[in-house]
């Protein structure tokens, strides 16, 4: 049975593929050759990939993703499209719908939203529940740094907050956008923000949204 997280890594290697390796991204600093080779080594290098984490490991992680940006774009696509090792612990569904589904529909989204003529997908209710699921469960990780309180909330009045503190922005959007906007991505997430002006013009502009 297809899963989100299977789904998602298809799309974005479709994406990936139909872009080119010299495409931009929203991803700061990176093109597309530069986000598959993220993707790649975030599965297949667990001994660089700490390094997103951990700051004595980040040397490492840089060298290595570089070298992987140096290998062939179709090599690079193959291998997301083909996923994790055998024996890495993405290979199990659990573990592959936890830390993959968020991860590589924001990562399409990317590469989507960097294009001057893109448009929001239509998801369906289920895949929407599923984000959301994942984002009350991430949002205060996400947030911890920001400079203003932050309240996500979808159109049907469920809430989760991101962080406590005032003044408050409220957030308001379907739960793929809520999540890009958590990511930071807040420019290119359709949600509508209430609150103090100053507050919201800090909010858009802050780069400690996400993880």
């Amino acid at each position: 049975m297809s899963t989100f997280a299977k789904r998602e890594r298809l799309l974005l290697a479709d994406l990936l593929e139909t872009a080119g390796p010299d495409a931009p991204t929203l991803c700061e600093g990176w093109r597309t050759r530069d986000l598959a080779a993220h993707v790649v080594v975030r599965e297949r290098r667990p001994d660089a990939a700490g390094g997103a984490l951990i700051k004595p490991l980040a040397s490492r992680l840089h060298r290595v993703r570089e070298e992987y940006g140096a290998k062939p774009y179709e090599e690079l696509l193959q291998l997301i499209r083909t996923g994790p090792p055998r024996f890495s612990p993405f290979q199990l569904k659990q573990v592959d719908e936890a830390a993959n589904t968020v991860e590589f529909y924001v990562h399409a989204e990317d590469v989507r939203r960097a294009q001057p003529d893109w448009s929001p997908r239509e998801l369906d209710p289920v895949f929407q529940d599923a984000l959301w699921s994942r984002l009350e469960r991430a949002a205060r990780l996400m947030g911890r740094g920001i400079p203003t309180g932050l309240v996500l909330r979808r159109p049907n009045g469920q809430t989760t907050v991101a962080h406590r503190g005032t003044p408050v922005v409220t957030a308001t959007g379907e739960p793929s956008e809520l999540l890009m906007f958590a990511y930071g991505r807040q420019d290119a997430a359709k949600v509508e923000l209430e609150g103090e002006k100053d507050a919201i013009a800090r909010l858009r502009e802050t780069k400690q949204l996400g993880i």
